[in-house]
């Protein structure tokens, strides 16, 4: 391999003696070389196959030109939006237009369209009408079917009709990308690449493909949400590489869209080679001018040790796109790359993170998973934990055990999140008790989400009861310990399931801890998870039961509001709340009330000053102070 950045510019092709590329990769992020980002690890892949790469980042999709400054590709475009969905990243939830954009140099907003996929498929093929296009990036791959579109509230169809691309490459797609680079490379018509495992096609007749499943059609989906609910389920339950079928989604009588199973999990040795490559781990210096990239610098001093979850939070679309089987790198590819970020001139001694979509997830959930694959019909932690789970975390105590004892390492953090109910089913507090006298800093963010067990169990997550015997034997431990650490957990307001009802009693969680959670996200109808089939079509796919949706932005601003009812703007939200929910008890100058009767507000809360500062953390110190 080549050293320093792969080349961006005709310049830097021809100071590499290219004459042509190989491929193209467009993207919607500017170019940050480090694993952490999906573009940076399928171009490092392709080249560690001896294929010539160039990369254009965020060309303006209004200008032909700006996708020509490598010519045309002996193999192919590549396409991706980014590290997010297109408009994840330019919207709220309330569809409001966000005000930055961490993956844009100097964080400014604008420099990529909405629905990227799409128009920087059709811009190339305009360009180029018969050079292959192929998607991936996880907006091509929660859009690779039909899919439920909550900005433009309407069922879309599959981005690979819709984008003019030839195939999609979904999931983590090291395999797939190299098996179509070797395909295109032979000579194979992109057309006839129908044999990839991790790949989305379109076809005119479903007779070639094998044990395929038939979905709905795309017109039967507009006919009648519960066949996108049928439909979805089915995908839901194929998403497993070792016992998904093909999946075949007709539109019309002549066009069909074919999605291969997925690809086979990645073995330790072909991680820790994917995370091996020389990667700069900074953004282009291009952007330094502009004040950098903010992502950059989230993940600079943080470690990826693993990927796939088998929380199966509904929420998440984590189980479309890298599946549930847990893939591990090796302690020495881990500590390779710690002590490469010792000897970084800006790197003071922390390490942020060491983890992934689950931190303390660091082999799959049972023996079977590698054997057989993930149980389609079973989740391996909710409603409770399966049988066959094992829950042990000795791995991951050595791994953290080394790193921290590597000379130039101060601390070592865990900030990507933990699944509690895994913590409480390994018979041994050895990582619990760890974790707190090393890897937090006075506060450890979990993710409850709700305290009503009906919505909780709407969101795949364990019962309020599994967090309480939790916080205990955390608090329990930190006492033990000499440590004054609290727990700060993320709350979710409007999923479905919640009503006012729900939402009050969360309210009523939150009066009870004694200080406004900094962490409150209205439910957001991201592409291809449980939640938002549920949110679209008002059944919960699993079962086919009626769930409650609280859709309109009213209701869902009084369930926020409720969360924060000590911030005085939200008065008027939260007493029409209470009124509407029959529960005007919690209004009056009890100590259980939530507000003041009429238009008088709860006296000052001196826990209400701005999150991360002194006063704030002194004053949860002292809430937790008094209740012990």
């Amino acid at each position: 391999m080549a050293e320093g950045f792969l080349p961006v510019c005709r310049q830097d092709m021809e100071d590499r003696g290219y004459r042509q590329m190989d491929f193209v990769y467009v993207s919607g992020d500017a170019y940050v070389d480090h694993p952490s980002f999906g573009p940076a690890v399928i171009t490092r892949v392709l080249e560690a196959h001896g294929y010539k790469v160039g990369i254009i980042a965020q060309p303006d999709w209004r200008d032909e030109n700006s996708i020509t400054e490598f010519g045309e590709p002996r193999l192919a475009f590549l396409v991706s939006a980014g590290n997010m969905d297109s408009m994840v990243n330019h919207y709220s939830v309330s569809k409001k237009r966000r005000r930055t954009d961490a993956f844009t140099p100097g964080g400014v907003t604008g420099k990529r369209p909405d629905y990227a996929v799409c128009v920087y498929g059709n811009l190339i093929r305009r360009v180029y009408k018969k050079t292959p296009v192929i998607l991936g990036g996880i907006e091509a791959s929660l859009r690779r079917l039909a899919h439920y579109d909550y900005w433009s509230d309407r069922l879309k169809r599959s981005v690979l009709l819709d984008s003019g691309a030839d195939i999609i490459s979904y999931g983590m797609g090291e395999r797939s990308i190299v098996e179509l680079a070797e395909a295109l490379d032979a000579g194979i018509d992109i057309k006839d690449i129908t044999f990839i495992a991790g790949t989305v096609f379109r076809t005119k007749s479903p007779d070639q493909v094998y044990d395929g499943v038939l979905l709905p059609s795309y017109e039967e989906l507009n006919e009648d949400k519960k066949n996108y609910a049928k439909s979805f389920y089915i995908q839901y339950c194929n998403t497993d590489a070792f016992s998904g079928k093909c999946l075949i989604e007709p539109y019309g009588e002549h066009l069909y869209v074919v999605q291969n199973p997925p690809q086979k999990p990645l073995s330790e040795e072909e991680m820790d080679e994917v995370y091996g490559y020389p990667y700069m781990r900074t953004c282009h210096p291009s952007y330094l001018a502009s004040g950098g990239v903010p992502a950059a610098g989230e993940v600079r001093f943080s470690l990826i040790s693993n990927r796939g979850c088998f929380g199966n939070c509904s929420f998440c679309a984590l189980t479309f796109h890298q599946g549930r089987i847990v893939q591990a790198r090796s302690h020495d590819s881990l500590l390779a790359e710690a002590k490469k970020m010792v000897y970084d001139k800006d790197f003071k001694g922390y390490i942020h993170d060491v983890g992934g979509p689950t931190a303390n997830f660091r082999h799959p959930a049972c023996e079977m998973q590698l054997r057989r694959g993930a149980c389609s019909n079973r989740q391996c932690l909710f409603p409770k934990p399966c049988g066959n789970l094992r829950a042990d975390h000795k791995d991951y105590v050595e791994l953290l055990r080394k790193l921290r004892s590597l000379p130039g390492v101060k601390k070592v953090f865990i900030r990507s999140g933990i699944r509690f109910d895994y913590v409480l089913a390994d018979p041994e507090d050895t990582f619990l008790r760890e974790l707190c006298e090393y890897h937090v800093s006075g506060q450890l963010k979990v993710a409850p989400e709700h305290v009503s067990d009906k919505v909780l169990a709407r969101m795949g997550k364990p019962e309020n009861q599994v967090y309480q015997i939790f916080k205990e034997r955390y608090e329990r431990i930190n006492r033990e310990l000499h440590k004054e650490q609290y727990l700060v957990p993320y709350l979710m307001s409007s999923h479905p399931g919640s009503s006012l009802k729900e939402a009050i009693e969360l309210a009523e969680y939150v009066r009870d801890l004694g200080y406004m959670p900094e962490q409150v996200q209205d439910f957001y109808p991201t592409p291809s998870t449980l939640s938002t089939c549920m949110y679209y079509t008002g059944v919960d796919p699993r079962d086919m039961s009626p769930v409650y949706v609280p859709k309109s932005p009213h209701e869902k601003a009084m369930q926020r509001a409720l969360i924060q009812y000590r911030d005085p703007k939200n008065y008027e939200l939260v007493y029409e709340a209470l009124k509407k929910g029959g529960r005007m008890d919690l209004v009056g100058y009890e100590k259980h009330c939530l507000i003041r009767p009429g238009k008088e507000k709860r006296p000052e809360d001196p826990g209400r000053s701005k999150p991360g500062t002194q006063k704030k953390k002194k004053t949860i110190r002292n809430v937790h102070k008094k209740k012990r």
